[in-house]
């Protein structure tokens, strides 16, 4: 908004003069032709002014528009929020058609989050800083494409420019912004510009991605690494209202190890312990990626399953027997699971439907154990 004044006060100024002028030139010329080309001018200078005020104004737009992220930075400690408005502020940056935050990842994979980037784009944009691993103040990016490439209707990225997110000397992840338009050359201005906003958001990042990383381990089962009962039935809780609201589908699992309290009384809890924990490998290693698997209790495990149905469930249960009853369990040989599977109802909240699949997995065991049993349905 200063900016805006000082121009403002130039233009005044500059009108004056030309008025000034222009009076001086009536009384020192005559005829019609002077004075129209006085008027020209003065037009001339005015609109010129005018253009300078619009570029002024959109400035400082843009300039108050990325202090109001950066100030709202702070505000907020969910990694994806703090994502999000530093994704915005970068995105303000003049020329900057896209932006994206590569963190690096505590299981060793990176995390990334992008504005104006396909999903595609975005793994193909990841920035990974030099070969040497050292740290480069800045990384700059240009793509030219060959004659055999699509028309250029502005989809394509052009080049980009990329500097280290850095807390306490040690380089978090990278922030990078793209353009799709071609020729466009990232100066020192926008290195100064992306390097200020990524040293304001690179402290906020860091401890939002903190408090996820410790919020993640009070949600975790200690002995499974599965999400924990209180993570599952608040999980279940928000799955079943969600699906409510926007008329999807939702199934869960709830299946337990069979005669498991047999193996604790004969080798002890410890062993059994280790049963429990190699079970639950293999139950992570065949649930989809947007399933949740939870221990619930003892050798009580659920799954649950958004935008799914019961035929997703039995396909599910059907993944989870196999790899569990494959090959032995610890030193107790081959082991199979009963399970319960629902399908939500209009009716249900979170704890009818709970109940409907754990009832349904107390009649899976007592139809002879190694079955699964919808609640709307005989056993499988």
């Amino acid at each position: 908004m200063t900016t805006v004044l000082v121009v403002l006060g130039t233009a005044i100024v500059t009108l004056l003069v030309v008025l000034i002028a222009l009076q001086l030139g009536r009384r020192e010329r005559s005829g019609d032709d002077n004075v129209a080309l006085a008027v020209a001018d003065m037009n001339a200078r005015l609109e010129e002014m005018a253009r300078e005020l619009a570029q002024a104004r959109e400035r400082a737009d843009e300039e108050g528009r990325r202090s109001r992220y950066l100030g709202e930075l702070a505000g907020s400690i969910d990694l994806d929020e703090v994502l999000r408005r530093t994704l915005e502020a970068a995105g303000d940056l003049p020329g900057a058609d896209a932006a994206l935050v590569t963190l690096v990842g505590s299981n060793g994979k990176p995390l990334v989050a992008t504005l104006g980037l396909s999903a595609e784009e975005a793994e193909r944009q990841a920035v990974a800083g030099p070969p040497d691993g050292r740290l480069a103040r800045s990384i700059a990016v240009s793509y030219l494409y060959g004659d055999d490439a699509l028309i250029d209707n502005g989809s394509l990225i052009h080049s980009g420019l990329a500097v280290p997110l850095i807390v306490e000397d040690e380089r978090i992840g990278y922030l990078a912004v793209f353009t799709r338009t071609r020729g466009r050359e990232w100066d020192d201005h926008d290195l100064r510009e992306l390097e200020e906003l990524a040293e304001r958001a690179a402290p906020a990042v860091e401890n939002a991605r903190r408090f996820r990383e410790a919020r993640q381990q009070a949600d975790l089962d200690a002995l499974t690494g599965l999400h924990n009962r209180r993570y599952f039935h608040e999980t279940l809780a928000r799955e079943v209202a969600r699906a409510h609201r926007y008329d999807r589908d939702l199934a869960l699992i709830v299946f337990d190890l069979d005669d498991f309290k047999a193996i604790n009384d004969r080798v002890g809890h410890l062993a059994g312990d280790a049963v429990l924990a190699d079970a639950a490998e293999r139950v992570r290693d065949v649930v989809r990626s947007a399933d949740v698997a939870c221990r619930v209790g003892g050798d009580e495990f659920a799954v649950i399953l958004p935008e799914s149905s019961t035929v997703d469930a039995d396909q599910l249960y059907r993944r989870i027997q196999h790899s569990v009853s494959s090959r032995p369990l610890g030193q107790e040989g081959r082991l199979f699971l009963s399970a319960g599977v629902a399908q939500l109802r209009p009716e249900d909240d979170a704890v009818a439907f709970f109940q409907r699949a754990d009832e349904a997995l107390y009649r899976a065991k007592e139809s002879g154990k190694g079955k699964m049993v919808s609640a709307n349905a005989g056993p499988a």
